[in-house]
């Protein structure tokens, strides 16, 4: 079977969805791997290196004949229906956000996994793309705030006199919140946090930090380890036990999501005009909406404040920005997943197994991840009723125009 790996499209992505070193096992596992040319440059592989792990090069991609398609970002539409009938693809699909090619893929009887929906169970943590890649992110996103915050991260106690190490704040305690708290706290910073989810406090702990606990008195675990949406009283009431907190910190990092929706709203634009001029907020949710009300996706705002400016960064393809380690645990998620579904050098997915069928977007032409289901009949919905609406619109202009002398 055709194993088909493409070179990324979308501005700014420098990921690859395999490595020579995952190209070995798949190609272990009796599955022919074609690498599209220049797919893993900027991540630092090479095409001689994909060659000599076993892979075929190709100038570009041919779709049609496929088995299985890996990929990063979520498809174009226009792709997902150049691919024939029965192909199996494997990659991130931001269901909730692409639901053209959500569509797309269904119609065209796609059997497509989503990265998003790997079940956060032990036994599926070798596949878990959002852990890897988040990761990545909070260990970026420290780097980033580093480089943008006037002073230094450090205590240091010299001849010339002492400076006081920073003070860190990390909103969200899941993957890249962790790993965010432990590189602040390597850089020598002071680092507290907070999540809403009680449990997260000995991780918090275990990474050097000091956990800060505002007794919101609300159930706050989701499913799948995430933490659950409040209600609008209580995160209004969080965000005012925040104040303080995000007005003593020099360097802010706000890392909470919830797949599929927006991000919440955590700090607002008076308590961002509370903090010290020269201070530095690091936005990892800025693309699905920032936790921090002002940030913009992809670029830094300079917020006014008493003697200058707060820096709000809304980090953007933060893993994409460390292509090569990003694209080693990428890599190794994906093809952990694929090989679940390969016997025999065969792709045949068990949909018996909770992996398999958690993690499937769309089959044999229906969409099977309900949340993402309901979404699109409601765009459906949606869409018929703004043609009726506009077709009553023009019956009534032309019954006027014709009523007119």
């Amino acid at each position: 079977m055709q194993v088909g790996v493409r070179r990324e499209q979308r501005a700014g992505e420098r990921r690859v969805a395999a490595t020579p070193e995952t190209v070995r096992q798949l190609a272990a596992l009796g599955l022919d791997v074609v690498v599209e040319s220049g797919a893993g440059m900027e991540s630092g592989y090479p095409d001689a290196a994909y060659k000599e792990a076993g892979a075929t090069t190709i100038a570009e991609l041919p779709p049609e004949t496929l088995d299985v398609l890996l990929h990063v970002r979520p498809l174009s539409p226009e792709f997902a229906a150049t691919l024939r009938p029965g192909t199996v693809t494997i990659g991130f699909a931001s269901p909730a956000s692409e639901l053209p090619t959500v569509r797309a893929l269904a119609a065209g009887r796609i059997t497509s996994f989503a990265l998003e929906l790997v079940p956060r169970i032990s036994r599926a943590q070798s596949m878990d793309a959002l852990s890897s890649q988040s990761l990545v992110s909070g260990y970026r996103a420290v780097l980033e705030a580093a480089l943008r915050y006037p002073r230094f991260f450090p205590l240091y106690m010299t001849a010339a006199g002492t400076i006081p190490p920073a003070r860190v704040l990390v909103l969200g305690a899941g993957v890249a919140g962790l790993q965010a708290i432990g590189t602040a706290k390597r850089l020598g910073a002071r680092v507290s946090a907070n999540d809403i989810r009680a449990a997260s406090a000995d991780e918090v702990a275990s990474m050097g930090g000091t956990f800060i606990n505002l007794d919101l008195d609300a159930p706050a675990e989701g499913t799948g380890g995430y933490a659950r949406e409040l209600g609008e009283d209580r995160a209004r009431r969080q965000r005012g036990l925040l104040t303080p907190h995000v007005a003593a910190a020099d360097v802010l990092i706000t890392t909470a999501a919830i797949p599929g929706r927006a991000a919440p709203l955590l700090v607002t634009m008076d308590m961002v005009t509370g903090m010290r001029a020269g201070s530095v907020v690091v936005d990892l949710a800025a693309e699905s909406g920032g936790n921090v009300e002002g940030v913009i996706a992809g670029r830094d705002v300079q917020v006014p404040v008493v003697g200058g400016c707060v820096t709000l960064v809304g980090l953007q393809d933060a893993a994409s920005t460390m292509p090569s380690d990003a694209s080693r645990l990428y890599a190794k998620n994906v093809s952990n997943l694929l090989a679940l579904m390969t016997h025999d050098g065969q792709v045949r997915p068990d949909f018996e197994d909770e992996v398999v069928s958690g993690a499937c977007l769309t089959r044999a032409g229906s969409v099977q991840h309900a949340a993402t289901a309901s979404a699109l009949a409601a765009s459906a919905l949606a869409a018929s009723a703004l043609a009726a609406s506009a077709l009553a619109a023009s019956d009534l202009a032309a019954l006027k125009e014709g009523e007119q002398p």
